[in-house]
């Protein structure tokens, strides 16, 4: 214990969760979750605007029976690592993932995560390189230290840049394998990175791109395809890897490739050994989600998202305050200050929204946001409630202000 308070990560939480114990707002409890969009935390009814389940989905009642089918199909446990069986469920799963998708074959690991620690140090070894956007997602970045450990050699290029990209892989010369790590949207910022640049750097220095796009799946892209086709146009030299949880509601992860990759990486990827399988009854619920993604209803659960987003977006930039995403359901709103950060959350909470109060390392130090996540299933009156609250917030928390950003850029320029 003595040696793990020396970690520099650990003393910051700790004296967080110390100072500011009534305002933290971390490893929470839901005690209540209805139907709609609420829920009850600290005995306290509130909007959750910290949700994951973009498309609305996880109260579907389609879903719900889905599992229930699955349960009296299979019922709770795979019972052996997918090594030495899957159930027909899975296989038929990963089909449909890849026919939807567009892709020979699909890999289901547990998770999003699981996949990438898996992945990554199983299609890499000594010899090779791992380059990683400074920005990646954790699990990436725990990916390239297997990798690491297995012999091959990381770096970081600076965040959506294609020229520091360049640069660094030029300088790492020479390499047999160089597997070019991003996400396909930054899930704290909402942000989408140049893909199509970073492609055409990758091609030219004989790289490969490896997207993590968990948090597009299922809302960007046509039929929720994702960030990758649309940018690049085919999956020709990159390895897509998306979530089953946010967006479907389900459960696992999966990377999708070719037949010939699939089989290499059920030989060398751990996770997936190692790993349980993701409970069988979820599923005949992922199928369901996809016959959703390919019907004409999804295009109206598409639009009724997008509405709240671009309302969410519009109102906190007509509050003037320094807004970053805004083309995914996910919106974050610059504080800076950590404690300030916290206290932002905490008034909102107090006002009936529940956000998320992110601070470093997921996000720069000083450099806390407020994220929200827009849900399908949101309501226009809880958007503007949510508005209200921030307009309210703005007045009483130190927040950075768009205007005078904008005119310190303008006098710098």
């Amino acid at each position: 214990m003595q040696a793990m308070r020396k970690n520099t990560l650990v003393r910051i939480y700790e004296e967080f969760d110390r100072d500011f114990a009534d305002v933290h707002l971390k490893d929470l409890t839901v005690d209540e979750a209805g139907p709609g969009r609420e829920i009850v935390i600290q005995g306290r009814r509130v909007m959750n605007f910290g949700s994951d389940s973009f498309l609305g989905l996880d109260r579907d009642p389609r879903l719900i029976e889905a599992v229930r089918q699955g349960l009296d199909r299979w019922g709770t446990h795979n019972g052996a690592s997918r090594a030495f069986a899957s159930v027909a469920a899975n296989i038929e799963a990963e089909e449909r993932l890849a026919a939807w998708l567009g892709v020979e074959a699909t890999l289901i690991y547990p998770s999003a995560t699981l996949a990438n620690m898996g992945a990554i140090p199983g299609l890499v070894g000594r010899g090779d390189v791992v380059v990683l956007d400074e920005h990646a997602h954790n699990s990436i970045q725990e990916g390239a230290k297997l990798a690491l450990a297995g012999g091959a050699r990381v770096a970081t290029f600076a965040h959506n840049e294609p020229d520091d990209l360049s640069r660094v892989l030029e300088t790492l010369r020479p390499y047999r394998v160089a597997l070019v790590c991003i996400d396909g949207v930054y899930s704290m910022s909402g942000v989408v990175p140049p893909m199509a640049d970073l492609d055409r750097v990758a091609r030219a220095n004989e790289a490969v791109l490896y997207i993590d796009d968990a948090h597009g799946t299922g809302v960007l892209g046509e039929n929720g395809r994702g960030t990758v086709l649309d940018a690049l146009g085919s999956y020709e030299n990159a390895f897509v890897v998306g979530s089953l949880s946010k967006a479907f509601s389900c459960a696992g992860g999966f990377v999708a490739c070719s037949k010939t990759f699939q089989k290499l990486l059920k030989i060398r990827s751990n996770t997936y050994i190692f790993g349980g399988p993701v409970v069988p009854a979820y599923f005949d619920a992922i199928i369901k989600v996809i016959d959703i993604l390919e019907s004409d209803e999804y295009i109206e659960i598409r639009g009724r998202l997008d509405q709240r987003v671009t309302q969410l977006t519009r109102g906190l930039l007509d509050l003037d305050l320094v807004v970053m995403g805004g083309l995914t359901p996910i919106v974050s709103v610059l504080v800076g200050d950590e404690a300030d950060t916290l206290r932002a959350g905490k008034f909102l909470f107090d006002q009936g929204y529940y956000v998320q109060s992110v601070l470093f390392p997921a996000v720069p130090y000083h450099g806390g946001v407020i994220r929200v996540q827009c849900n399908a299933n949101h309501s226009a009156e809880a958007v503007d409630g949510l508005l209200a609250a921030f307009a309210a917030m703005r007045d009483v928390i130190p927040t950075p202000r768009r205007s005078d950003r904008e005119q310190s850029k303008r006098l710098a320029g």
